[in-house]
């Protein structure tokens, strides 16, 4: 999954500390819509007239979205982010929105907001799977998941924790997740007599009904919060009292993994759907299995009901929505979405919503008070009671056509990536969407650089191929239908290049960057504006205007403080990589005291601090300091080509930086060549002023000085020497690195070899 790594490192570990990674995920264009499937919806109808309807869609992209209903339109509103994985259920409880997530915390939103998230709860182990919500009782939330736990929450006590007396003696630390300690206090819900025992000192702690030993997948509530049902991979329905977690009934009869539930307003029928194809309705009353429909041909994962309870609306692994009378047994194909697995359903109106593992969301027409007339079209079947019959009726060709072809509306989403390629430069990046375009991103600034249309994947990778070798400063996926990038210290500032390579405009050519440091800041500038604003006015006593490139060249901080002379990193002088203000990235990262969290890298309010963002990535971005890295040096020989006659200029091994190009030791080779004297500044052997390093003497590395020292004369004319490595002549615009992975492939130091150009 997309986790996010762990700071935490307790008193009695000896394992070095993890340190906390920082993800940015690059959104599309048009961030108004899903880019990977959608997991769960649900509706708030409106409960003043003239007022709309909503629908919400939480997607395996991270985020949630409101969309205005209308009769015949659904316009998109906003955005609700800060979960850092897939969000796999939602629903409404009362006046507030709860979602659950992969990442495995339970978020509650004020629905009505611009994306408002109120409150984080954190309880489960594992993947949150299901919620379940009581209608009547707007404030009671089931939720479970992978780990098999079964929790259940009161909203209102879980946003508003009981004060109570504390005694001085107790341990009053909180841990910031859900309000302030409260400890051995029972809070009673007016009305529902639900108890809910607190006695973790950090707050408020919800229900846990104990029973599952293998992961739950779906839940279901009564309208008032009296009965819970859910089910998993034991197979076995089990039934609760959610308002002490107790154990009522359990219920055999399904043979696979149970995925979708359903209770009837008054807690006597339950539905389920399952793995094994089949939908089963039981009667908790008489503890047992009364009807079995065999309506799919694979598994049921969704179920939805008329408010009588007398039709269900199925789909599932077979792409396929069905309506079915409880009673007669009538079935009723109504829509099938190729390639697409229908994941979940929700009734509005006269309209049926379906969720599938694409990006987009379908409405059909249903007759939500009396689905009877949709059944009275005609094309129904006869629901057998045994899970091959409907798969022998497909295979005999007789399997029923839809009454819709097409949806009468649908909520577009954009399409997903699925597969990518790090280029050699490790600046680009090549991806592949479901639709089969191929485009290329530039990661240090997050925008598309070139759209190749529906083209080979594997032939337009091989035709970017350069022979150039940068070392890996991240990693990436595509879990959420986007890039996210990842980066840990101290890898990510393995990278750097020359500014020059860059192509920017204005700074000196020897000025080195770090690719991380570099995109950090500009991931950052937007928070270091804000930041340096709420600082006061002795930040900007100046009175001048500043903007979020000169909170960059002109921080106190911006020059790196290293231990190497050599580096000589000064990024006051350049502007951060420009990430996209259109559809600006996204940070996932984790805080010391409130979990992981994510958020557009412009909404970031300069508040943040170290409980909030990796130590590390603060250090870079204010302090300019780096984390000690691998030796970003490359140790060679430098001789003269066997028979040329040349002069031996050198002894010793050599040390250069890995970014170093050939054309600068070409002009190495022939000022050692053509000047009698050392360089202004130099030793009498002329190593230091050119910038040499040998095993003797350890001095700065070769380029940095004949960079600074300017073009010679006799530079300015084509060089009359070539660089060979392995008998191959070297272009002057390698580098050692280069050089070193693609033509020398030896463990062993670098062999260069010197000699006139050869005349062609």
């Amino acid at each position: 999954m997309h986790r996010v790594a762990s700071a935490g490192n307790t008193s009695n570990s000896t394992r070095p500390r993890k340190e906390k990674r920082l993800t940015y995920v690059l959104n599309d264009a048009d961030n108004t819509k899903h880019c990977a499937g959608v997991n769960c919806l649900a509706v708030l109808n409106s409960s003043t007239p003239g007022s709309c309807d909503y629908l919400f869609t939480g997607s395996r992209d991270g985020t949630l979205k409101r969309w205005s209903l209308s009769k015949n339109d659904a316009t998109y509103s906003a955005t609700f982010e800060s979960h850092v994985d897939w969000v796999n259920d939602a629903v409404m409880a009362g006046s507030n929105l709860v979602s659950c997530s992969s990442d495995t915390n339970l978020k509650i939103w004020n629905p009505l907001s611009d994306g408002v998230c109120t409150r984080t709860l954190r309880q489960h182990s594992d993947y949150i799977i299901c919620l379940a919500a009581a209608e009547k009782n707007s404030n009671i939330v089931a939720s479970a998941g992978l780990g098999g736990e079964v929790f259940i929450w009161d909203i209102d006590a879980a946003l508003h924790p009981i004060a109570k007396f504390v005694d001085p003696k107790e341990d009053e630390h909180s841990n910031g997740t859900v309000g302030p300690p409260i400890s051995s206090l029972r809070g009673i819900s007016a009305g529902n007599n639900i108890s809910f025992h607190n006695n973790q000192s950090g707050g408020y702690c919800p229900i846990a009904a104990k029973g599952h030993k293998e992961s739950v997948y779906a839940l279901a509530m009564n309208t008032s919060g009296t009965l819970l049902v859910s089910g998993g991979t034991e197979k076995v329905i089990r039934v609760w009292d959610p308002r002490t977690g107790s154990k009522v009934l359990k219920l055999r009869g399904h043979t696979d993994n149970i995925r979708a539930l359903l209770l009837d307003s008054t807690g006597r029928f339950c539905l389920s759907g399952s793995s094994d194809s089949m939908i089963r309705l039981w009667d908790l009353g008489q503890q047992r299995c009364v009807h079995s429909y065999a309506v799919h041909t694979d598994s049921v994962w969704a179920l939805a009901s008329n408010p009588a309870f007398t039709h269900v609306y199925s789909g599932g692994r077979d792409q396929s929505l069905y309506l079915t009378d409880l009673s007669t047994r009538e079935s009723l194909l109504l829509y099938t979405k190729e390639e697409h697995p229908i994941l979940q359903m929700a009734l509005q109106d006269d309209s049926i919503w379906i969720a599938t593992t694409a990006s987009s969301v379908h409405r059909l027409p249903a007759e939500g008070q009396n689905p009877q007339k949709v059944l009275e079209r005609g094309g129904c079947f006869l629901a057998g009671n045994l899970s091959f019959t409907r798969a022998r009726a497909s295979l005999e060709g007789s399997a029923p056509v839809p009454l819709y072809k097409e949806p009468s509306f649908t909520i577009s989403g954009i399409q997903g990536i699925v597969k990518y390629e790090i280029l050699n430069n490790k600046r680009h990046v090549l991806t592949k969407d479901t639709a089969g375009s191929v485009k290329l991103w530039e990661i240090t600034k997050g925008v598309v650089i070139e759209d190749y249309g529906k083209v080979s994947f594997d032939e337009k990778k091989e035709e970017l191929f350069e022979m150039v070798s940068v070392p890996v400063w991240f990693t990436m996926d595509t879990r959420l239908g986007s890039l996210s990038v990842h980066l840990d210290t101290p890898q990510s500032f393995s990278a750097e290049m020359y500014a020059m390579d860059l192509n920017m405009s204005g700074a000196p050519e020897d000025l080195k960057i770090n690719l991380a440091q570099e995109t950090l800041r500009g991931l950052l500038v937007y928070w270091m504006a804000k930041r340096r604003h709420k600082a006061g006015s002795h930040a900007s006593s100046n009175g001048d205007v500043t903007s979020t490139n000169d909170v960059v060249k002109n921080h106190p901080h911006s020059k790196i403080v290293v231990d190497d002379g050599s580096d000589n990193y000064n990024f006051g002088i350049l502007p951060s990589f420009e990430f996209s203000t259109v559809s600006p990235p996204s940070i996932v990262t984790e805080g010391s005291h409130g979990g992981p969290w994510r958020k557009k890298i412009t909404d970031l309010d300069g508040t943040e601090d170290e409980k909030d963002l990796p130590w590390w990535c603060m250090e870079c971005v204010l302090n300019g300091r780096l984390p000690p890295r691998e030796n970003t040096k490359c140790s060679f020989h430098l001789q003269a080509c066997e028979g040329s006659n040349m002069q031996i200029i050198t002894q010793g091994k050599l040390s250069a930086p890995r970014i170093l190009r050939i054309n600068k030791v070409i002009n190495y080779v022939l000022e050692k060549m053509v000047l009698d004297k050392p360089l202004e500044g130099g030793s009498s052997d002329g190593s230091s002023g050119l910038g040499l390093s040998t095993r003797q003497s350890q001095v700065s590395s070769i380029g940095d000085v004949s960079l600074r020292s300017g073009m010679k004369p006799w530079q300015k004319t084509k060089p009359s020497m070539e660089i060979l490595c392995n008998n191959q002549v070297l272009s002057p615009e390698m580098s050692l690195a280069t050089v070193r992975a693609y033509i020398w492939k030896k463990p062993e130091d670098l062999i260069l070899n010197y000699r006139v150009a050869q005349n062609k």
